[in-house]
């Protein structure tokens, strides 16, 4: 058997794996430690001659919530109508950015590493597992900030609120692997795929209620719509993290309307989003074998 060259220096990685044993996620999960490597070299790539490094992750997101907080929130004076309008955006912000990077990174994963898919048998899944754990490496400081932010705001969770924290971040992974699969397949097949993603990217920022309060879809929309918007997985992520973070840091009385039995939605949301990663495996997998004729 052929060894594993090292896609970040010259270590051997061992011999290559049967192609049964190497493909979908699970063969992923074997291969953890090339998986590693394969994250560490995205993050060196993207930090590489980087004065602030890993601060980037930091000042990204306070810039951009600066920007939304004092166009929206005094320019357009949102703040009457969403008590801690700050933190109202910024809860949504990072559901809605990790998903949107994911989309991009994801996207071009395959293509992006096409040296290594024609050299290499290792799980093609494995290129937007990574760009999903780079994603997830930089959300990190983002919740810092936000668990920051709701302590000094006089943060009070309940069980429920770490209930929706937890489903929250589990639907943003399960949808952003499933999208980051099924689109870096389609996308080598498609060149001109991946021209879409910057018009979904838009899309998804006004789909989920960051820029405006739940209230406003509930009177715009009626039941039968906000069960529609709720078939939105990031919108419910959205609403799960601002139930986790915001709704415990405002005053009761302020909090204008939350959808009823948001946990349950989130529970049957997790669900459809671990069969959409099937569906995009399964995508993955018809495109995957024309992959080499096409890179």
């Amino acid at each position: 058997m052929t060894a594993v060259a090292d896609p970040v220096g010259d270590r051997d990685l061992g011999p290559l794996q049967p192609p049964g044993d190497t493909t979908g996620l699970f063969g992923v999960a074997r291969r953890r430690y090339l998986l590693k490597l394969l994250v560490q070299k995205e993050l060196k790539v993207r930090y590489q001659a980087s004065l602030l490094g890993l601060a980037w992750s930091y000042l990204k997101p306070l810039v951009r919530f600066s920007m939304y907080f004092f166009v929206l929130g005094l320019v357009l004076d949102l703040r009457g109508e969403i008590p801690m309008f700050a933190l109202h955006i910024f809860a949504a912000m990072i559901m809605v950015q990790f998903f949107t990077d994911t989309l991009n990174a994801g996207t071009k994963s395959v293509i992006k590493n096409k040296s290594l898919v024609r050299k290499m048998n290792v799980p093609r899944e494995m290129f937007p597992v990574a760009s999903l754990l780079v994603t997830t490496y930089h959300t990190g400081p983002q919740y810092l900030i936000l668990i920051i932010a709701c302590l000094f705001l006089g943060w009070s969770p309940d069980p429920d609120a770490f209930a929706a924290a937890v489903l929250g971040i589990a639907i943003m992974l399960t949808i952003s692997l499933a999208v980051a699969l099924a689109f870096s397949a389609l996308n080598v097949s498609f060149r001109d795929f991946g021209n879409f993603v910057e018009t979904i990217g838009m899309l998804v920022l006004w789909s989920a209620p960051m820029l405006y309060p739940w209230e406003f879809v509930a009177e715009l929309l009626g039941p039968v719509g906000e069960q529609i918007y709720l078939a939105n997985p990031v919108a419910m992520a959205v609403l799960l993290n601002q139930r986790a973070f915001w709704v415990p840091t405002v005053d009761p009385d302020d909090v204008t309307y939350m959808p009823d039995h948001l946990l349950v939605h989130g529970v049957v949301m997790l669900v459809v989003c671990v069969g959409l990663v099937a569906v995009a495996q399964w995508i993955f997998s018809r495109h995957e074998r024309a992959f080499a004729e096409k890179l």
